[in-house]
């Protein structure tokens, strides 16, 4: 196979401990499919997932081998067409998101939610072996359909989504790169999942892109309370301008199981309808229990493979601590006290 294609690409090694081993280098790249496009990169954004792929010890299952080009919030111009794509043209501004098999049989692509698509794991999160030659070797690539951490990509046609119309010039399009996957991954949760509307009352943990992302959104949605939750007093800000009515710093917690939960209700004493956790501490994702309203519903937005995290929906206790029983209930630290005689 021929790599014809000269490009500037951040390589992912294998990892060195638990520090991800990246490094700019020269790369060539194969000529695009009939399906698939080449794009020159204007910006891309890093995303956890880019991080956590990087992590992966050499000889998971699944994954191929390090090195291999990473990235998947890619904005840019297209460079060259497949004689399958139809959608874009030489020179169209783009943006590229996840790809997705969209076959007839695959009953989340049929119901225009490519975001589940029964093949979701195998063609975004895997990688595609020959796309790249590193050191004279070939290296993996299509990451997500496109691995943008590369000055040139090659792109699955489902993967790019024509925004020539919608963004004036280049410099514009730059701000867009991360509607790939953060901006899109927060808003969604919003709009998609819990369907957030002007009744609710909402919890935001993490202020990250995804989590600024989810306040805006919730902004948008006209939520009647919208909480922020971080512990770095810049973004605290920044959410209370993206749209936040209240912000929580948890730097100075002592107890979060405790202090989280009865700063929540303090704010909204019913309890939140919604949590989004974009942090994946265990710790928070229990605390937003005992802050949820009747009804209420936590989005796990974070990558949470791995942990084990324990609820205890009840408190079982003599029948002279009633009222310990009683305190823990206001508070809402726990859910349903029980008395044993």
């Amino acid at each position: 196979m021929s790599f014809p294609i000269a490009a500037t690409a951040i390589v992912t090694d294998a990892p060195n401990e638990s520090n991800v081993s990246w490094r700019i280098d020269k790369v060539q790249i194969r000529e695009p499919g009939e399906d698939e496009l080449l794009v020159r990169i204007i910006a891309s954004g890093i995303c956890h997932s880019d991080v956590a792929n990087s992590l992966t010890q050499e000889g998971t299952p699944g994954l191929l081998p390090f090195p291999k080009v990473l990235g998947h919030e890619g904005a840019g111009i297209v460079e060259q067409v497949g004689n399958k794509i139809s959608h874009v043209k030489k020179g169209d501004k783009v943006l590229l998101s996840f790809d997705y098999c969209g076959n007839e049989d695959c009953r989340a692509c049929e119901d225009n939610t490519p975001g589940y698509c029964d093949q979701f794991h195998v063609k975004n999160l895997f990688s595609v072996p020959d796309v790249y030659q590193v050191d004279g070797k070939s290296a993996g690539g299509l990451f997500f359909g496109q691995s943008s951490f590369s000055s040139l990509a090659l792109v699955k046609g489902t993967s790019v989504v024509n925004v020539e119309q919608l963004v004036k010039d280049e410099e514009e399009l730059k701000l867009f790169a991360p509607m790939g996957c953060g901006y899109q991954t927060g808003a969604a949760s919003v709009t998609e999942l819990a369907d957030v509307g002007k009744k609710d009352a909402v919890v935001v943990f993490g202020l990250g892109g995804v989590g600024m992302s989810a306040i805006m959104a919730s902004s948008v949605r006209d939520a009647h309370t919208i909480i922020g939750v971080d512990r770095v007093q810049s973004r605290l800000d920044l959410a209370k301008e993206l749209g936040a009515t209240h912000v929580i710093d948890t730097s100075n917690f002592k107890d979060v199981a405790i202090e989280l939960p009865a700063a929540i209700r303090k704010i909204a004493p019913k309890g939140a309808n919604t949590v989004f956790d974009t942090t994946a501490i265990v710790a928070l994702i229990a605390a937003s229990m005992p802050a949820l309203h009747a009804k209420g519903q936590i989005i796990l937005i974070g990558n949470v493979n791995g942990k084990r995290l324990d609820l205890d929906l009840g408190l079982v206790l003599n029948s002279d601590d009633f009222e310990t029983a009683l305190t823990d209930m206001r508070a809402g630290t726990t859910i349903k006290p029980i008395l044993l005689w």
